[in-house]
């Protein structure tokens, strides 16, 4: 398992955050995913043998938001 936290753009409410929180949780191969709004991040634990970093900063970008920064944990 690994640990990703991305630093997003746009995530101005805490429903944003739940879209791209349920988004990254139903990613094969996330195991989780924890969003705050407050801090502009999405931090994912998931699987590298099922999905990718750069997966997961797609699928958060075609939800219409920017991941400016990656921090590998």
């Amino acid at each position: 398992m690994k640990t990703v936290t991305l630093k997003v753009e746009g995530l101005r409410c805490a429903s944003c955050a739940a879209s791209v929180g349920s988004l990254l949780g139903a990613h094969a191969g996330v195991r989780g995913a924890d969003v705050s709004f407050e801090e502009g991040r999405a931090r994912v634990l998931y699987d590298p043998a099922t999905t990718s970093e750069d997966s997961l900063v797609e699928a958060v970008e075609k939800r219409g938001f920017r991941v400016v920064a990656r921090d590998l944990a």
